[in-house]
């Protein structure tokens, strides 16, 4: 039994809990690029929405439309080289391979929790 969360860099396998690391592109809506790698995709997420990347805060790129997951650090960092050393058609490419429409991937991850309350009303 395994449970996969994205969030927090890990997962839980038979009690034990394994570290993942992401290789991901986030895009802004001129679809300028930003490649990163992260061992918590959700935290780091949040920093760059909340503009605490310089880049992010600068370019907007804020979007995440792409990302993988590395059982470990080396091979997470040798992937984001190789992602970074693409040319801007090749990223596109890849991006589009699996997210066509280059929808955030992370939607709603940062939205405030709903009111239940108001459900029964």
């Amino acid at each position: 039994m395994s449970v996969f969360d994205a969030g927090h860099g890990a997962i839980r396998s038979y009690g034990f809990e394994v570290r993942q690391f992401y290789v991901y592109i986030l895009a802004s809506h001129s679809q300028r690029l930003y490649v990163g790698v992260t061992n918590s995709l959700e935290r780091r997420l949040w920093e760059h929405v909340h503009n605490w990347s310089a880049f992010s805060a600068r370019y907007q790129t804020k979007r995440l439309v792409y990302y993988e997951v590395h059982p470990n650090p080396m091979s997470a960092i040798r992937r984001e080289k190789q992602l970074k050393k693409l040319y801007r058609a090749q990223k596109i490419k890849l991006i589009e391979s699996v997210n066509p429409i280059w929808i955030d991937l992370a939607e709603g991850w940062f939205d405030p929790p709903m009111d239940t309350t108001e459900l029964g009303r």
